[in-house]
Formats: structure tokens, C-alpha cells, sequence
């Protein structure tokens, strides 16, 4: 038998995959390899993770926003959490909530408040994404991966190209390794926090 000339076994191949796709048969997305979140260690030091705001935590958090500076690492932590190509990640938390109103002042040259304690209370996690420059991947949703259990945010808003997802505490506590799938159109980027980067959480 004579071998197929390379412009046979080219046209073969493209018939081949017309076939596969009028199947239903469809090559899955290449997958993407996990990205190891950076939480940087920083001042005041805090390794509770994120939590529901005590009176402690409060008091921590006015000092970090006191600390005023472009952009504190206590109040900009997850600047570059878990750098990829299609997503920029930010959290929101009640620490979060304190320590950049009390920033915000002192960086405008003000004395700094005492924010209302009981409003920061009923703040929960909320996991912000935006899209990098550039990027086409639209998000869809964010989950975490916990103890081989799928966490599906509880309230979950999408507007264009930005999405916030709100979560309960438990499935951030700073006890074990997680995973956060930032769920996308045409790929998923995956995060890997481990109970140190869990810890430095605020």
C-alpha cells in the first residue's frame, strides 16, 4: 500500500474533526495550570484570617488604616493575590471595610474616624473580579474548593465584565488548603491558598 501524500492526511484529519463536531465530540479547553495566591505577611501582623468582626479585629483594623501611605499592605493585600491572564481578584471583608475608611481619611489628611461598627458587622466575604486589560474570558461565577466539596457563592451579581460573589466566613478559615475557581466563559483560573495565605487574610 502506498503511504497517503501529506496534503491527503491534512484533508483527512479536517474531515475527521467535521465529523467529531456534528457529533457532539468537542476537544475539552486546555487546562489551566493552578495559581499560587501571594498574601503578603504585613503591619499590623494578623494571621486570623478572614472573620466576622469582633471588637478586636475592629481595633486592629483602625490601626491598620492609620498606617494612611499610596496603598498600605494591611489595606491592599490582595493587590496581585492571584495574578493571571484573565482576572483580577479583590476581597471584601468587614476588616477591610474599617481599615479603608479609616485610610481614606488619613490619606486625605483628616483625623481618623471610628466607622460604624454595627454596619462593618453585617458585612460578609465578597469576592470581586474584574477583568485584565485586555482580556476576553467574561466571568461566570466563583467557587471554592474545600474538603472535596464545591462552595457556590450565596449571592452572586455580574455586570458586563465584573462580578461580585458573596460568601458565608466558613469557607475561608484559615484550617486547610483551598481552591477558588474564577469560573469563565472559556476557561477557568484556578487559585490555590494554602492555610498561611488563608491566615494572612484580613
Amino acid at each position: 500500500m502506498m503511504p497517503m501524500r501529506p496534503s491527503r492526511v491534512r484533508w483527512t484529519g479536517v474531515c475527521v474533526a467535521l465529523v467529531f463536531a456534528a457529533m457532539g465530540w468537542v476537544r475539552p479547553a486546555e487546562a489551566q495550570a493552578p495559581i499560587k495566591a501571594v498574601v503578603p505577611a504585613s503591619q499590623p501582623p494578623w494571621a486570623k484570617g478572614i472573620q466576622p468582626l469582633t471588637r478586636d479585629s475592629y481595633y486592629h483594623a483602625i490601626e491598620c488604616g492609620k498606617q494612611g501611605g499610596a496603598q498600605p499592605s494591611c489595606v491592599f493585600y490582595d493587590a496581585g493575590v492571584c495574578k493571571n491572564d484573565d482576572f483580577v481578584l479583590s476581597f471584601y471583608s468587614p476588616y477591610k471595610q474599617v481599615a479603608y475608611e479609616v485610610w481614606g481619611a488619613v490619606n486625605r489628611k483628616q483625623p481618623a474616624p471610628a466607622p460604624n461598627y454595627a454596619a462593618a458587622q453585617q458585612t460578609r466575604v465578597v469576592v470581586g473580579i474584574t477583568p485584565v486589560r485586555g482580556a476576553k474570558n467574561q466571568i461566570t461565577n466563583v467557587v471554592v474548593k474545600r474538603g472535596g466539596k464545591s462552595i457556590e457563592p450565596d449571592t452572586r451579581t455580574i455586570d458586563g465584565a465584573t462580578g461580585n460573589f458573596i460568601f458565608s466566613f466558613p469557607p475561608f478559615a484559615p484550617t486547610g488548603t483551598i481552591t477558588l475557581d474564577m469560573v469563565g466563559k472559556a476557561r477557568t483560573q484556578s487559585c490555590v491558598f494554602d492555610r498561611a495565605a488563608l491566615s494572612r487574610l484580613r
